[in-house]
């Protein structure tokens, strides 16, 4: 028993350091994901080594392929560019083992006393760099606890019967399904193999059914992620279930030329199983690399609906139209009707999760958001180009006014993924508005979503009364703002509405707001502009 629940702690603390190293993982992808989308799209090869990548930061092809399936739903990568990630990350997740093998177990003291050191004692991206290696450490630390109650083991011949006798592959096959779904990491259940297999506890054979069924297993999360997901972020994670069963079923066919393979490629039981894993990934990348598109129209056809992908990179600013100001400023204005619109899906989502709170559709504001602000960002660099070559004043007057556009857009964005925040915050604490809170509420958001709609048309087309509707409405939101305030007040007051309710519904205002603002700044500087 004290050996059982020593095994057990060491489990649990590589749990809490793969979930942990993941999520510091995520807040540092997430700060750098328009680069992530850029390369993984290009070509099936640079999905593929994004995937690698991914994985190998993450230590789990789960939380890369959750994050893929997130993207995929937010409309930032399409389906097809999505397989070769998850393809990767299948790769890329099979250093963990290895490094099992490297005895990176043995080393992982150092890591945590370097890494907690680093966390505790230091600063920004120093601090950030201790606690990622600190839990770097902490997940071998768990295979080590893990390797030493393990030890006593070979005394067991009870236990020794049971796990080096020949068994049925589909009885391993189940174990290593249900073992990897339930942790939601096909990494811990082959290590687990690995460890034991260097105190001598466990066969080849039996062990190499286990790892074909954790990776089936870890389609788990992926299936769970895709739940929540459109229908591109569900044809992803189906797709990634049909990648592993297929690679399974090949291995199963012909198991024991694949356990001979092995043999022959190193004497080490642990390294054996260790490239089992490989050799099964490597095979599933084999086979339908070369395959995506076909296959990809396949799986549409399983399938059928599409969401539309969104606009990440600008379409229309060439270095080559610096050399004339007033085509390359035209082609600014295009690039600040994309970013509008993707500001307007930002809102019309938010309006969604406001009546019917969504977690994948809140995920997916904070991915488009990032889109809008590197859009701003690559519009303002632009910008900064053509200010350098001689401009007229009416050519000055627009550099000025598109630089302040893409600004204000950025700022509709921001608030829009802040309300997109409280609304998250309103679904987790269960609170609610009162009747008239709601009806107040649904007021303001109409009249914003018209202002909104009514820049977003200024873009497209100039028209003086649309300009004086904006700005006439964006003063009636002013009043109604104050208005609904005023009798909020009086119902907080007279104890009508829950106070967790009120600082939520107050700020909320709040943003919607300011949006009306920024749309009241946009339609000005279209009407300057003309």
């Amino acid at each position: 028993m004290k050996e059982l629940l020593i095994a057990i702690s060491g489990v649990i603390l590589f749990l809490v350091g793969m979930i942990r190293l993941s999520s510091s993982v995520r807040r540092m992808v997430d700060a750098r994901i328009k680069e992530l989308v850029r390369y993984a799209v290009d070509r099936p090869l640079y999905g593929l080594v994004t995937g690698v990548v991914s994985a190998v930061f993450f230590q789990s092809s789960s939380a890369s392929t959750a994050l893929t399936i997130g993207l995929v739903s937010a409309g930032l990568i399409s389906f097809y560019s999505s397989l070769a990630i998850v393809l990767g990350a299948d790769i890329g997740t099979t250093l963990t083992v290895q490094f099992v093998i490297w005895r990176f177990t043995e080393f992982s003291p150092v890591f945590i006393t370097a890494g907690g050191l680093l966390w505790l004692a230091c600063r920004g991206r120093w601090k950030d760099a201790g606690e990622m290696i600190f839990y770097f450490g902490l997940i071998f630390f768990g295979l080590e606890i893990i390797s030493q109650a393990a030890a006593p083991l070979k005394e067991s011949p009870r236990f020794l019967h049971y796990f080096t006798q020949a068994k049925n592959p589909l009885i391993g096959l189940g174990v290593g399904i249900a073992a990897t779904a339930l942790v939601q990491a096909s990494a811990i259940p082959i290590a687990i193999l690995a460890v034991l297999a260097q105190q001598d506890l466990v066969r080849l054979e039996n062990a190499v059914p286990v790892v074909l069924g954790a990776n089936i297993g870890t389609t788990v999360t992926a299936l769970l992620a895709g739940m929540v997901a459109n229908i591109n972020g569900r044809k992803t994670a189906v797709s990634h279930l049909i990648f592993k069963c297929a690679g399974v079923l090949l291995c199963l066919a012909g198991l024991p030329l694949f356990i001979d393979l092995l043999r022959q490629l190193s004497g080490s039981v642990p390294q054996q199983i260790a490239l089992s894993h490989f050799l099964l990934n490597l095979l599933i990348v084999a086979v339908f690399i070369f395959f995506l598109r076909p296959f990809a129209t396949l799986v549409d056809k399983m399938l059928p609906g599409k969401d539309e992908v969104l606009p990440l990179w600008p379409e229309y600013l060439k270095r080559r139209d610096l050399a004339d100001p007033a085509a390359a400023l035209h082609h600014v204005f295009k690039e600040l009707r994309r970013q509008m619109k993707l500001a307007q899906v930002m809102f019309a989502r938010t309006l969604r999760i406001l009546s019917v709170y969504d977690e994948a559709t809140r995920r997916g504001i904070v991915y488009v958001e990032m889109a809008v602000n590197n859009l701003r960002a690559q519009i303002v660099r632009f910008l900064w180009q053509i200010s350098g070559r001689e401009l007229s004043a009416d050519l000055s007057r627009r550099v000025f006014a598109y630089t302040a556009m893409a600004g204000d857009i950025q700022s509709i964005g921001n608030h829009v993924q802040a309300i997109s925040a409280l609304a998250e915050e309103r679904s987790r604490r269960k609170i609610r508005f009162s009747a008239c809170g709601e009806q107040d509420m649904e007021e303001v958001l109409t009249l914003v979503e018209r202002n909104l709609t009514e820049a977003a048309t200024l873009l497209e087309r100039f028209n003086v009364a649309t300009v004086q509707e904006v700005i006439r409405r964006e003063e009636e939101i002013d009043v109604r703002v104050k208005e609904i305030l005023d009798r909020h007040l009086k119902r907080f007051h007279q104890r009508e509405c829950s106070p967790e309710a009120g600082p939520i519904f107050v700020e909320m205002l709040g943003h919607l707001e300011r949006i009306s603002d920024l749309c009241d700044n946009i339609a000005e500087y279209v009407w300057e502009v003309q």
